[in-house]
Protein backbone atom coordinates (compact mmCIF):
# COMPACT_ATOMS: atom_id res chain seq x y z
CA UNK A 1 0.00 0.00 0.00
CA UNK A 2 0.72 3.73 -0.16
CA UNK A 3 0.04 6.06 2.30
CA UNK A 4 0.03 9.41 1.14
CA UNK A 5 -1.34 13.27 2.79
CA UNK A 6 -5.06 14.34 1.09
CA UNK A 7 -7.63 16.89 1.56
CA UNK A 8 -11.18 17.49 0.11
CA UNK A 9 -11.60 21.17 1.30
CA UNK A 10 -9.46 24.39 2.52
CA UNK A 11 -9.23 24.93 6.05
CA UNK A 12 -7.13 24.45 9.15
CA UNK A 13 -4.65 21.91 7.94
CA UNK A 14 -4.45 20.27 11.06
CA UNK A 15 -8.11 19.88 10.72
CA UNK A 16 -8.39 18.99 7.03
CA UNK A 17 -5.30 17.06 5.92
CA UNK A 18 -5.38 13.59 6.29
CA UNK A 19 -3.71 10.18 5.61
CA UNK A 20 -5.23 7.53 3.34
CA UNK A 21 -4.04 4.11 1.70
CA UNK A 22 -4.24 4.01 -1.77
CA UNK A 23 -2.63 1.27 -3.97
CA UNK A 24 0.91 1.10 -4.45
CA UNK A 25 1.99 2.72 -8.03
CA UNK A 26 2.68 0.23 -10.77
CA UNK A 27 5.83 0.28 -13.17
CA UNK A 28 6.84 3.60 -13.97
CA UNK A 29 6.33 4.40 -17.66
CA UNK A 30 8.41 6.63 -20.18
CA UNK A 31 8.99 9.94 -18.69
CA UNK A 32 8.48 8.41 -15.31
CA UNK A 33 10.87 7.69 -12.33
CA UNK A 34 9.42 5.83 -8.72
CA UNK A 35 10.64 6.95 -5.69
CA UNK A 36 10.28 5.78 -2.62
CA UNK A 37 10.02 8.75 -0.30
CA UNK A 38 12.43 8.82 2.94
CA UNK A 39 11.60 12.21 4.34
CA UNK A 40 9.69 15.36 3.20
CA UNK A 41 9.47 18.23 4.55
CA UNK A 42 6.45 20.73 5.54
CA UNK A 43 6.71 24.23 4.15
CA UNK A 44 4.47 27.18 5.47
CA UNK A 45 3.71 27.63 1.91
CA UNK A 46 2.16 24.04 1.32
CA UNK A 47 -0.03 24.94 4.30
CA UNK A 48 -0.99 27.94 2.93
CA UNK A 49 -2.32 26.32 -0.29
CA UNK A 50 -3.95 23.89 1.82
CA UNK A 51 -5.96 26.62 3.79
CA UNK A 52 -6.91 28.69 0.42
CA UNK A 53 -8.33 25.73 -1.35
CA UNK A 54 -11.31 26.65 -2.07
CA UNK A 55 -12.66 23.74 -4.73
CA UNK A 56 -14.49 21.26 -3.57
CA UNK A 57 -12.97 18.24 -4.31
CA UNK A 58 -14.78 15.04 -6.46
CA UNK A 59 -11.06 13.19 -5.61
CA UNK A 60 -9.24 13.90 -2.60
CA UNK A 61 -5.75 16.42 -3.41
CA UNK A 62 -3.05 15.51 -2.54
CA UNK A 63 -0.53 17.65 -0.20
CA UNK A 64 3.23 18.51 -0.73
CA UNK A 65 5.36 19.25 -3.56
CA UNK A 66 8.63 18.58 -2.49
CA UNK A 67 10.59 14.99 -0.93
CA UNK A 68 13.37 13.07 -0.84
CA UNK A 69 13.79 9.73 -1.44
CA UNK A 70 15.87 6.61 -2.99
CA UNK A 71 14.75 5.59 -6.85
CA UNK A 72 13.16 2.51 -7.24
CA UNK A 73 12.69 2.35 -10.88
CA UNK A 74 13.06 4.15 -14.05
CA UNK A 75 10.45 4.24 -17.32
CA UNK A 76 12.19 2.64 -20.37
CA UNK A 77 13.78 4.75 -22.41
CA UNK A 78 13.62 7.68 -19.92
CA UNK A 79 16.52 10.41 -20.26
CA UNK A 80 17.50 11.33 -16.63
CA UNK A 81 19.54 13.51 -15.12
CA UNK A 82 22.90 13.27 -14.29
CA UNK A 83 23.14 10.33 -10.65
CA UNK A 84 19.75 9.92 -11.14
CA UNK A 85 19.70 5.62 -11.14
CA UNK A 86 18.16 2.88 -9.61
CA UNK A 87 19.38 2.82 -5.69
CA UNK A 88 20.59 6.60 -5.84
CA UNK A 89 19.21 9.31 -3.65
CA UNK A 90 17.17 12.10 -4.90
CA UNK A 91 15.07 14.86 -4.44
CA UNK A 92 11.95 15.19 -6.27
CA UNK A 93 10.79 19.11 -7.22
CA UNK A 94 8.21 20.22 -8.62
CA UNK A 95 5.50 17.16 -7.74
CA UNK A 96 2.11 17.97 -6.32
CA UNK A 97 1.16 15.01 -3.99
CA UNK A 98 5.01 14.71 -2.46
CA UNK A 99 3.66 13.79 0.84
CA UNK A 100 3.70 10.14 0.01
CA UNK A 101 5.50 7.13 0.51
CA UNK A 102 5.78 6.39 -3.08
CA UNK A 103 6.07 9.19 -5.92
CA UNK A 104 5.62 8.39 -9.44
CA UNK A 105 7.40 11.09 -10.71
CA UNK A 106 8.14 13.29 -14.19
CA UNK A 107 11.65 12.25 -14.48
CA UNK A 108 12.95 16.09 -15.34
CA UNK A 109 11.78 17.03 -11.22
CA UNK A 110 14.12 14.23 -10.38
CA UNK A 111 17.36 15.57 -8.91
CA UNK A 112 20.76 13.28 -7.57
CA UNK A 113 21.70 14.63 -4.20
CA UNK A 114 24.96 14.65 -3.36
CA UNK A 115 27.16 12.27 -1.58
CA UNK A 116 27.49 14.59 1.49
CA UNK A 117 23.92 15.79 2.21
CA UNK A 118 21.79 14.31 4.66
CA UNK A 119 18.56 12.97 4.63
CA UNK A 120 17.70 15.50 6.48
CA UNK A 121 19.64 18.11 3.90
CA UNK A 122 18.25 16.88 1.04
CA UNK A 123 14.36 17.03 1.87
CA UNK A 124 15.08 20.64 1.94
CA UNK A 125 17.67 20.72 -0.73
CA UNK A 126 15.32 22.60 -3.29
CA UNK A 127 12.41 25.16 -1.96
CA UNK A 128 13.74 27.28 0.45
CA UNK A 129 17.40 27.48 -1.40
CA UNK A 130 15.32 28.12 -4.64
CA UNK A 131 12.97 30.74 -3.08
CA UNK A 132 16.42 32.68 -1.47
CA UNK A 133 17.89 32.52 -5.36
CA UNK A 134 14.37 33.90 -6.51
CA UNK A 135 14.18 36.62 -3.99
CA UNK A 136 17.83 37.99 -3.94
CA UNK A 137 17.64 38.11 -8.02
CA UNK A 138 14.47 40.12 -7.43
CA UNK A 139 16.28 42.50 -4.60
CA UNK A 140 18.98 43.04 -7.05
CA UNK A 141 17.08 44.37 -9.76
CA UNK A 142 17.07 47.62 -8.12
CA UNK A 143 19.95 49.15 -8.72
CA UNK A 144 20.92 50.35 -5.29
CA UNK A 145 21.36 47.13 -3.92
CA UNK A 146 24.75 45.75 -3.37
CA UNK A 147 25.67 50.05 -3.28
CA UNK A 148 24.18 52.08 -1.07
CA UNK A 149 20.59 50.77 -0.54
CA UNK A 150 19.46 48.32 2.58
CA UNK A 151 17.59 45.35 1.90
CA UNK A 152 15.45 44.36 4.92
CA UNK A 153 14.05 41.03 5.50
CA UNK A 154 11.30 40.41 7.72
CA UNK A 155 10.73 36.62 9.03
CA UNK A 156 14.62 36.74 9.23
CA UNK A 157 14.63 33.56 11.06
CA UNK A 158 12.57 31.32 8.95
CA UNK A 159 14.61 28.72 6.74
CA UNK A 160 14.75 31.13 3.71
CA UNK A 161 15.53 34.37 6.13
CA UNK A 162 18.58 32.34 6.93
CA UNK A 163 19.56 31.25 3.26
CA UNK A 164 19.27 34.94 2.14
CA UNK A 165 21.42 36.07 4.77
CA UNK A 166 24.35 33.85 4.33
CA UNK A 167 23.67 34.91 0.47
CA UNK A 168 23.49 38.83 1.20
CA UNK A 169 26.83 38.73 3.04
CA UNK A 170 28.49 36.44 0.64
CA UNK A 171 27.59 39.16 -1.62
CA UNK A 172 28.40 42.14 0.08
CA UNK A 173 24.54 42.49 -0.09
CA UNK A 174 24.09 45.34 3.30
CA UNK A 175 20.82 43.85 5.09
CA UNK A 176 18.99 44.92 8.42
CA UNK A 177 17.30 41.64 9.62
CA UNK A 178 13.52 41.66 11.41
CA UNK A 179 12.20 39.33 13.59
CA UNK A 180 9.23 39.49 16.26
CA UNK A 181 10.98 38.55 19.25
CA UNK A 182 14.00 39.36 21.30
CA UNK A 183 14.60 35.96 21.90
CA UNK A 184 14.64 35.28 17.91
CA UNK A 185 17.03 38.45 17.32
CA UNK A 186 19.54 36.89 19.92
CA UNK A 187 19.23 33.65 18.40
CA UNK A 188 19.69 35.30 15.02
CA UNK A 189 22.93 37.46 16.50
CA UNK A 190 24.67 34.34 17.52
CA UNK A 191 24.72 32.86 14.07
CA UNK A 192 25.20 36.34 12.23
CA UNK A 193 26.75 38.86 14.25
CA UNK A 194 27.79 41.05 11.10
CA UNK A 195 24.37 41.49 10.50
CA UNK A 196 22.04 43.89 12.48
CA UNK A 197 18.74 42.50 13.75
CA UNK A 198 15.44 43.86 14.97
CA UNK A 199 12.46 42.72 16.87
CA UNK A 200 9.04 44.04 16.26
CA UNK A 201 8.52 43.50 19.80
CA UNK A 202 9.86 46.77 20.74
CA UNK A 203 7.40 49.36 20.16
CA UNK A 204 10.51 51.53 18.65
CA UNK A 205 10.82 48.92 16.47
CA UNK A 206 10.59 50.98 12.90
CA UNK A 207 12.90 53.92 14.90
CA UNK A 208 15.65 51.38 15.32
CA UNK A 209 15.62 50.07 11.29
CA UNK A 210 16.39 54.07 10.62
CA UNK A 211 19.53 53.74 13.12
CA UNK A 212 20.83 50.61 11.82
CA UNK A 213 20.59 51.72 8.15
CA UNK A 214 23.03 53.86 9.29
CA UNK A 215 21.90 56.86 6.70
CA UNK A 216 21.72 54.80 3.75
CA UNK A 217 18.12 54.48 2.21
CA UNK A 218 15.88 50.89 2.66
CA UNK A 219 14.90 50.80 -0.58
CA UNK A 220 13.60 47.18 -0.89
CA UNK A 221 12.00 44.69 1.51
CA UNK A 222 11.18 41.08 1.34
CA UNK A 223 8.18 40.10 3.19
CA UNK A 224 6.21 36.65 3.52
CA UNK A 225 3.68 38.04 6.51
CA UNK A 226 1.38 40.47 4.46
CA UNK A 227 -1.34 42.43 6.61
CA UNK A 228 -0.18 45.23 9.23
CA UNK A 229 3.52 44.55 8.85
CA UNK A 230 3.92 44.63 5.29
CA UNK A 231 1.70 48.44 5.38
CA UNK A 232 4.88 49.80 7.93
CA UNK A 233 7.39 48.38 5.27
CA UNK A 234 6.28 50.89 2.97
CA UNK A 235 6.16 53.23 4.63
CA UNK A 236 10.04 52.74 5.77
CA UNK A 237 10.55 52.80 1.98
CA UNK A 238 12.80 55.49 0.44
CA UNK A 239 11.32 57.04 -2.35
CA UNK A 240 11.62 54.54 -5.68
CA UNK A 241 11.72 51.17 -3.13
CA UNK A 242 10.07 47.85 -3.33
CA UNK A 243 8.49 45.73 -1.65
CA UNK A 244 8.61 41.95 -2.37
CA UNK A 245 5.35 40.05 -0.50
CA UNK A 246 6.19 36.21 -0.85
CA UNK A 247 3.78 34.91 1.94
CA UNK A 248 0.52 35.75 3.41
CA UNK A 249 1.10 34.42 7.40
CA UNK A 250 -1.05 37.67 8.53
CA UNK A 251 -4.76 37.34 8.38
CA UNK A 252 -4.95 40.81 7.65
CA UNK A 253 -5.02 41.41 4.11
CA UNK A 254 -2.67 44.65 2.79
CA UNK A 255 -4.69 48.20 3.25
CA UNK A 256 -3.06 51.11 1.92
CA UNK A 257 -4.55 54.40 0.38
CA UNK A 258 -2.84 54.70 -3.20
CA UNK A 259 -1.37 57.95 -2.08
CA UNK A 260 1.55 55.81 -0.02
CA UNK A 261 2.27 54.00 -3.50
CA UNK A 262 2.23 57.15 -5.78
CA UNK A 263 4.08 60.30 -3.70
CA UNK A 264 7.07 57.58 -3.11
CA UNK A 265 6.60 55.67 -6.51
CA UNK A 266 6.91 52.74 -4.65
CA UNK A 267 6.76 49.14 -6.09
CA UNK A 268 4.48 46.22 -4.68
CA UNK A 269 5.16 42.93 -6.18
CA UNK A 270 4.29 39.44 -5.31
CA UNK A 271 6.72 36.32 -6.21
CA UNK A 272 5.80 32.92 -5.16
CA UNK A 273 7.59 29.68 -5.71
CA UNK A 274 4.47 28.44 -7.93
CA UNK A 275 4.67 31.50 -10.01
CA UNK A 276 8.46 30.68 -10.25
CA UNK A 277 7.34 26.71 -11.40
CA UNK A 278 4.62 28.43 -13.97
CA UNK A 279 6.73 31.11 -15.47
CA UNK A 280 10.30 30.72 -15.21
CA UNK A 281 11.87 29.02 -18.39
CA UNK A 282 13.21 25.18 -18.37
CA UNK A 283 17.20 26.94 -18.84
CA UNK A 284 16.26 29.38 -16.09
CA UNK A 285 15.29 27.19 -13.67
CA UNK A 286 18.30 24.41 -14.38
CA UNK A 287 20.59 26.86 -13.10
CA UNK A 288 18.10 28.02 -10.17
CA UNK A 289 18.65 23.89 -9.48
CA UNK A 290 21.79 24.06 -9.48
CA UNK A 291 22.49 27.24 -7.41
CA UNK A 292 20.16 25.32 -4.72
CA UNK A 293 22.50 22.38 -5.11
CA UNK A 294 25.69 23.99 -4.30
CA UNK A 295 23.87 26.52 -1.90
CA UNK A 296 22.96 22.77 0.26
CA UNK A 297 26.63 21.75 0.20
CA UNK A 298 28.13 25.54 1.10
CA UNK A 299 25.38 25.97 3.88
CA UNK A 300 24.20 22.22 5.14
CA UNK A 301 24.38 24.08 8.68
CA UNK A 302 21.87 26.58 7.75
CA UNK A 303 19.09 23.91 7.52
CA UNK A 304 18.16 23.33 10.59
CA UNK A 305 15.09 20.30 11.27
CA UNK A 306 12.44 21.90 14.31
CA UNK A 307 11.63 18.36 14.45
CA UNK A 308 10.80 14.73 13.02
CA UNK A 309 7.31 12.84 13.07
CA UNK A 310 5.72 10.18 11.63
CA UNK A 311 3.28 10.00 9.30
CA UNK A 312 0.48 9.59 12.28
CA UNK A 313 1.54 12.45 13.92
CA UNK A 314 0.33 15.11 11.21
CA UNK A 315 -1.93 17.12 12.90
CA UNK A 316 0.78 18.03 15.50
CA UNK A 317 3.64 18.15 12.63
CA UNK A 318 1.87 20.92 11.08
CA UNK A 319 0.95 23.23 14.61
CA UNK A 320 4.47 22.50 14.72
CA UNK A 321 5.42 24.16 11.33
CA UNK A 322 3.60 27.38 11.84
CA UNK A 323 4.66 28.01 15.82
CA UNK A 324 6.07 31.45 16.51
CA UNK A 325 9.72 31.08 16.90
CA UNK A 326 10.58 28.21 15.91
CA UNK A 327 13.56 27.21 14.21
CA UNK A 328 14.25 24.76 11.29
CA UNK A 329 12.09 22.94 8.57
CA UNK A 330 9.56 20.36 10.24
CA UNK A 331 10.25 16.92 8.57
CA UNK A 332 7.89 13.94 8.10
CA UNK A 333 9.37 10.22 7.89
CA UNK A 334 7.07 8.44 6.00
CA UNK A 335 7.76 4.81 6.96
Amino acid sequence: MNRCVVYTRGGLPADVLAVVEESEPAAPETGQVLVRTTAFPVHPGDLQAVEAYTGNAGQPVHAGIEATGVVAAIGPSTPVAAGVEIGARVTVFPHPGAWSQWIMAAARAVVAVPEQLSDEVAAQMLVNPITSVMLRREAEEHDSIGYDGVLLQTAAGSSVGRLLTAACLAHDISLVNVVRSERGAAKLRERFPDVPVVATEHPGWADEIDRVADGNPVCVALDPIGGKLAERLLDLLAPGGKLVCYGQMAEEPISLPASTLLQKSLTLRGKTIGRWMSETSAERQASDVAAAKLIAIALADQFDVAATYGLGDMAEAVKQAVRPGKIGTVLIRPW
